[in-house]
C-alpha cells in the first residue's frame, strides 16, 4: 500500500527529531522525489554510545519507512582536522569502514539499505573548489560561529583548519546531492550556513535536527543555556556520562543506577529523556514493582510518565530499572554483533575511548 505523504512527513518528525526545517519545503521535496536521498555525516573517534548509534539508527529507519534512501557519510578528514583518534588519519579511515561503520550495521543498519561512504573517496577537485566557494561568500566571523560544531568553543579553536571544517560540511550537501541533511541541534549552525548557500543556488534540501540524548548526570540547572546543553548531552569523551551500545547487560544497570534521576523532576532527568525519546516511540514502559509499592503499571505515552514521577508517585529506581530492562533489550542486537566480531573491538584501544 502506497504511504500518503502526511505519513512520511510524521516519520521524519518521530522522535527523536526536535526540528524540521522546514516543514513546507519537505512536503514539496516528498512531491517532487519518489525516493528522496537523506545524509548524516559522522567524525570518526572513540566508542559508539546511545546518542550517536541507537538515536541515529532509531532516525535513519523512520526514513527508510518513508521512502528515503539514507547515506551515512564516514567523514575521515573532518576527523582528522578536529584531531580525533590522535589526528592519525590511516587509524581514522580504518575504524571508519570498520568499527564505525559496522557499529550502524549492528543496530540494523545494513549495507542493503544504506549507502556507507568514507568522505575522502568521493572529494574531488569540484568538491574542494566547492568548499573555497563557501569559504569565499563566508565572513570570518560567521565562519568561527559555526566551529562550534566541532565540539569546541570558539576560544579553543587554536588551528586555521578548523575554519575551513564549517566549509566542508557545506560541501557535503551539494556534493552527496541530498534532500535532507539529519543531524543533532548541536551542528544546526552548519546547516543554516548550507541553507544560506542552496538558496543562492536554487538547490532544494530540508536540514532535520535531533535531539541531543543527555548524558547519565543530566542538566542539573534551570532553564540551562544552549551550551550548557550541549555540554551536559551523552559524550564518548566523558565516559561516566555515556552508555556505549555494545555494553553489558551489568553494565548498562550500574550505569543507569548512578544516573542523575531526582525525585519529582521531569525537566533535565536523563532517565525520563531515554524513556521518552529512545522506549515509548517503540513500546510501551512496563513498570514492574511490588503490590505494596503500587504493583505493576503501563505507560504508553511520555506526558503519562512525566505527570504520574513529577506527583512522587513513581520512585526513581523502579524507573531506572524499567529503562535500564528496555535498553539492554534494545542494545541486544549490538552486543550479540560485537560479541561475534570482536576485531571491530580491537581496533580501538583504552586511550581511543574518549577521543
Amino acid at each position: 500500500m502506497r504511504m500518503d505523504i502526511e505519513t512520511k512527513i510524521e516519520l521524519v518528525k518521530r522522535q527523536p527529531t526536535q526540528e524540521v526545517v522546514s516543514e513546507e519545503k519537505l512536503k514539496e521535496i516528498f512531491e517532487n522525489y519518489k525516493h528522496p536521498k537523506a545524509y548524516d555525516g559522522f567524525e570518526i573517534s572513540g566508542m559508539v554510545h546511545l546518542g550517536t548509534g541507537l538515536c541515529t539508527a532509531l532516525k535513519i529507519k523512520d526514513f527508510i519507512k518513508a521512502g528515503i534512501k539514507p547515506t551515512i557519510l564516514l567523514a575521515d578528514y573532518h576527523s582528522w582536522i578536529n584531531e580525533k583518534l590522535g589526528g592519525d588519519l590511516e587509524k581514522i579511515r580504518k575504524v571508519g569502514t570498520g568499527y564505525f561503520k559496522h557499529a550502524f550495521i549492528s543496530l540494523g543498519l545494513g549495507e542493503d539499505e544504506v549507502n556507507y561512504i568514507l568522505a575522502s573517496d568521493i572529494y574531488d577537485n569540484d568538491y574542494w573548489a566547492d568548499v573555497l566557494k563557501v569559504a569565499k561568500e563566508t565572513t570570518i566571523k560567521r565562519m568561527l560561529r559555526c566551529v562550534t560544531i566541532m565540539g569546541r568553543k570558539e576560544t579553543e579553536v587554536t588551528k586555521a583548519a578548523a575554519m575551513v571544517y564549517p566549509a566542508m560540511q557545506v560541501a557535503d550537501v551539494f556534493k552527496l546531492e541530498v534532500q535532507l541533511a539529519f543531524s543533532g541541534m548541536d551542528q544546526r549552525k552548519a546547516y543554516m550556513l548550507a541553507l544560506e548557500n542552496a538558496k543562492k543556488r536554487k538547490y532544494d534540501f530540508v536540514s532535520v535536527h535531533g535531539r541531543l540524548l543527555a548524558g547519565l548526570q543530566g542538566v542539573q540547572r534551570m532553564s540551562p543555556t544552549e551550551e550548557e546543553v550541549i555540554d551536559a548531552k551523552m559524550s564518548k569523551s566523558k565516559p561516566s556520562s555515556a552508555i556505549f551500545i555494545h555494553d553489558s547487560e551489568d553494565e548498562i544497570k550500574s550505569k543507569i543506577k548512578k544516573a542523575y534521576c531526582p525525585e519529582k523532576t521531569v525537566d533535565g532527568n536523563p532517565i525520563i529523556e531515554y524513556a521518552e525519546y529512545l522506549v515509548l516511540r517503540e513500546k510501551p514502559l512496563k513498570i514492574e514493582r511490588p503490590e505494596k509499592f503500587g504493583g505493576d503499571v503501563e505507560f504508553e505515552k511520555a506526558e503519562e510518565l512525566k505527570k504520574v514521577y513529577s506527583e512522587g508517585k513513581l520512585h526513581p529506581m523502579d524507573l531506572k530499572n524499567a529503562v535500564a530492562k528496555e535498553l539492554i533489550e534494545m542494545l541486544k542486537p549490538s552486543r550479540d554483533y560485537f560479541a561475534k566480531h570482536k576485531e571491530y573491538l580491537k581496533q580501538l584501544k583504552v586511550s581511543d575511548i574518549t577521543r
